[in-house]
């Protein structure tokens, strides 16, 4: 079982920027890749980024070159560095932890505004 906790989000104008933190814990040896999510009122959940164990990273195309992904190992931390936030960026942000099944954090919103 893997537990995750997210913090980090809240209000912030367009333009601006947040970090989110993801803190796992528990069977955290066997997390494969973690990643950030997003869901918007009305849209489905999409995918924002996300890194694997040995670092690779991936990145929606409505978010390259204004996000970051990172992890701290020592403290079995991932982080999203947000810039340049656009109002369409207003979420729901969920960690997301892959082992050899996804386990879920309870999402942090994000609100920007225009």
């Amino acid at each position: 079982q893997v537990q995750l906790v997210e913090s980090g989000g809240g209000l912030v104008q367009a333009g601006g920027s947040l970090r989110l933190s993801c803190a796992a814990s528990g069977s955290i040896f066997s997390i494969n890749a973690m990643g950030w999510y997003r869901q918007a009122p009305g849209k489905q959940r999409e995918l924002v980024a996300t890194i694997t164990r040995g670092g690779s990273t991936n990145y929606a195309d409505s978010v390259k070159g204004r996000f970051t992904i990172s992890r701290d190992n020592a403290k079995n931390t991932v982080h999203l560095q947000m810039n340049s936030l656009k109002p369409d960026d207003t979420a729901v942000y969920i960690c997301n932890a892959i082992t050899n099944r996804g386990y879920w954090g309870q999402g942090t919103q994000v609100t920007v505004s225009s």
